[in-house]
């Protein structure tokens, strides 16, 4: 991949995004195992924490990915063999 092709503004993107989550995060943890202990009154709250799980799953997955492809590394195809 030549050096104008690589995602740098996707991988800042992406970065941002995962940093600013991390820190509500941290900022809002309370409330989020408030919410977790409040599931067994309100079953529809265990939705929360598991939408934020996918929020942080997607941003930091594609942050990652992205960061390797940056680094020029990829996964090895195998072709199906052991």
């Amino acid at each position: 991949m030549s050096p104008s092709k690589k995602p740098i503004a996707a991988t800042l993107f992406y970065g941002s995004v995962s940093l600013l989550l991390y820190i509500l995060l941290f900022l809002y943890a309370d409330q989020l195992v408030a919410w977790a202990e409040q599931t067994k009154d309100h079953k529809a709250l265990f939705l929360i924490p598991v939408v934020v799980a996918f929020i942080f799953s997607y941003f930091h997955g594609t942050f990652t990915g992205l960061f390797w492809e940056i680094l020029g590394l990829r996964a090895a195809k195998s072709g199906g063999k052991p």
